[in-house]
């Protein structure tokens, strides 16, 4: 692993390009290119790039894994980080191309997109050897999780060396009465993790309005993905201006 994985001391962020790849992929172009739109948020100061490869190649494919590879070679001190369920695709590319990061999501082939954590009682026994193998290779494995405190000592055991909180209940309660609920189960949550010696990452529905009071709540917060909203924004304001405005609402959080 690099320094990144290791030294750093606040919340950091990396930035989703699936949805870059599924513009794509409605044509035969090549346009937008997921490299190019990588480069530009590396060089607007995002600190990682993430992909979704899923079975169907509805947006990520096999190629755009292995050119982000070689990309971030050439920033070493940023972070690489791809998702997906281990029991379908992730590990070949694991294997071949490893990552900083090994994001373990319990998807179904055919899911629209990513819409819980891990059962742990059911599914313990098959994660072990595949949390063992990525640390063999020198990849850290984080755990896609619901904010449910009493799981992280279960994910913890299995190894795993972080969490990624599954933040869309707390997106969908922004801005309700039931935001400041959301919120506590959280910070909660994060501070179970913290407690038994996991790393904490968050990712779903964050977007610049809920992202701040996100950051501040939540102890020990190491890592935000945020894909569809940047995404999204970046087709009014540009990745460069976007991935400022993330980052802004990072650094408010800690002021």
């Amino acid at each position: 692993m690099t320094a990144f994985a290791s030294s750093t001391q606040h919340t950091v962020l990396s930035v989703n390009v699936n949805k870059v790849a599924l513009v794509r992929n409605t044509r035969h172009l090549g346009i937008p290119s997921v490299t190019r739109a990588a480069l530009l948020c590396l060089q607007a100061g995002a600190q990682g790039i993430t992909v979704h490869p899923r079975p169907d190649e509805r947006h990520i494919r096999a190629q755009d894994v292995t050119e982000l590879a070689a990309l971030l070679k050439q920033w070493p001190e940023r972070e690489y980080n791809i998702e997906g369920n281990p029991f379908h695709n992730l590990m070949d590319f694991i294997r071949s191309v490893r990552p900083h990061q090994a994001t373990f999501v319990p998807d179904g082939e055919g899911q629209f997109t990513s819409d819980h954590g891990w059962n742990l009682a059911q599914e313990a026994q098959r994660l072990r050897p595949l949390i063992a193998e990525c640390r063999a290779l020198g990849v850290r494995v984080s755990l896609f999780m619901d904010a449910i405190p009493e799981q992280m000592a279960a994910a913890k055991a299995l190894g795993a060396d972080r969490v990624e909180l599954y933040t869309e209940p707390y997106a969908a309660a922004w801005g309700t009465a039931e935001q400041a609920q959301q919120l506590e189960r959280y910070r909660a949550t994060a501070q179970a993790a913290l407690e038994v010696g996991l790393g904490v990452n968050a990712g779903h529905d964050l977007n610049r309005d809920n992202l701040a009071a996100f950051v501040q709540t939540v102890p020990g917060l190491q890592e935000v993905s945020i894909g569809h909203a940047l995404i999204a924004d970046a087709l009014e304001l540009g990745y460069a201006a976007t991935v400022r405005a993330y980052l802004d609402c990072i650094q408010q959080a800690a002021d």
